[in-house]
């Protein structure tokens, strides 16, 4: 099937809901959540989770597991009953965005998850959207999938790029330009 305009928010409610609940139960699930938290050593995104207030990896990791499965949940969603990788690529918030990056790095478990169950996840960097906002299509769908999203990881966009100002201007105080793209640090003279 491919459309050329979104199904409602209650479609694909409903069949993300049926999504996450075939990811879930699958027989490998258990080792990919492992591997994607364990993963979190390498989180290195200066941009990403520390948008989130007193961020602390160990503790928010479990529940942004949570809230990346979701948004690929919907994201799969959209795709199955479009056929339209484009129209997939609805808006996602910036922490969730990276967690869903985590997820994706763990190509064989994540994709004979997604092969046993039927689903095709999507998730394309140079198409995504980190232009998530309160009361847009991605909202309205999660409110009716799991109820209001946790307004601590689903960020606005405008609150997101207002708090990466933040540490952005603390990194530079350090020698980390670009927030934390770029230094000038000789590590053989250091």
């Amino acid at each position: 099937m491919s459309k050329s305009t979104l199904p409602t928010p209650a479609e694909i409610a409903g069949r993300a809901v049926e999504i996450l609940a075939a990811i879930i139960a699958d027989e490998e699930f258990g080792a990919f959540e492992a591997a994607t938290l364990e993963y979190s050593s390498d989180w290195q995104c200066f941009t990403g989770f520390p948008v989130i207030e007193r961020w602390n990896l160990d503790l928010d990791k479990a529940p942004l597991f949570t809230e990346g499965l979701r948004a690929l949940a919907l994201k799969a969603a959209v795709f199955d009953l479009t056929g339209d990788e484009r129209l997939a690529e609805i808006p996602v918030a910036v922490p969730v965005d990276e967690m869903a990056h985590a997820m994706i790095a763990q190509p064989q478990l994540f994709a004979r998850i997604t092969a046993r169950t039927g689903v095709s996840v999507i998730h394309q960097t140079d198409q995504e959207h980190t232009d998530y906002t309160d009361g847009d299509f991605t909202h309205r769908a999660y409110r009716l999938a799991w109820g209001e999203p946790p307004a601590r990881y689903w960020l606005v966009k405008e609150e997101v790029d207002r708090r990466v100002q933040i540490p952005t201007a603390r990194y530079a105080s350090i020698g980390m330009d670009r927030a934390g793209r770029e230094h000038d640090i000789d590590f053989a003279a250091a």
